[in-house]
């Protein structure tokens, strides 16, 4: 199958100060321009739980309490990988299925893991007789930014691993997650997932960044 593989500088003449200034700036913005999916979902994030830290309505019991959760979703993504050796739109959409466990220590301190298996729909490349597929399986910090009436938008960020479905990829990845969504809680023991996004960052050669939305239901265990 195909295989997956491995700016401007700015020279400002003068004094030692000068250059370690120059070479400061450089590396400053090209870790901005790196990483701005990062932030331009993070700034937005803490900003929006700092104003609502204010306007909760969420029962003082309910905020203390230990709660855990486990869900099933089904999922579409884009997988940013082709076959040809360098990340690119896939023309088919992934479809598949995954499981979630949410554990709430407090109101403002929750951790989300993960799994979600991509196999239906695969793309097969041209002389290629496998499709590819996306498995992947992240844990990290779930933040919630308001609850209200039973409705709950959150964000996250998780990190963990990837691996290809169909051989395209050897071994695993690291990958790492951001996103957010809405949860309604429908019951007292259920919970809709109404809808969840990621955008995915495969730390492979080149870096895939694959993306996609879920919907799924949980079931709170106590």
């Amino acid at each position: 199958m195909g295989k997956v593989i491995s700016s401007s500088r700015w020279l400002i003449p003068g004094s030692d100060a000068e250059r370690r200034n120059a070479n400061f700036s450089q590396n400053w913005m090209c870790a901005v321009q790196k990483n701005w999916p990062i932030l331009a979902f993070l700034i937005p994030l803490f900003f929006c739980s700092a104003l609502s830290t204010q306007a909760q309505v969420a029962p003082a019991a309910y905020q203390g309490q230990f709660s855990l959760s486990a869900g099933a979703e089904g999922s579409v993504f884009q997988p940013d990988y082709a076959g040809n050796g360098i990340a690119q739109t896939s023309p088919n959409r992934l479809y598949g299925v995954g499981t979630y466990v949410d554990a709430r220590f407090t109101r403002w301190v929750q951790i989300e893991a993960e799994g979600r298996w991509l196999h239906f729909n695969e793309y097969v490349p041209t002389g290629s007789s496998q499709g590819i597929g996306e498995n992947s399986y992240m844990i990290g910090p779930r933040v919630p930014i308001v609850d209200y009436h039973g409705l709950e938008p959150y964000g996250k960020v998780l990190f963990g691993w990837g691996s290809g479905a169909g051989g395209w990829l050897t071994g695993r990845a690291g990958t790492f997650a951001y996103g957010g969504g809405v949860d309604y809680r429908w019951t007292r023991k259920l919970t809709i997932r109404a809808f969840d996004f990621e955008y995915q960052q495969w730390r492979v050669k080149p870096t895939l960044w694959p993306y996609g939305g879920s919907a799924g239901i949980s079931y709170t265990i106590f």
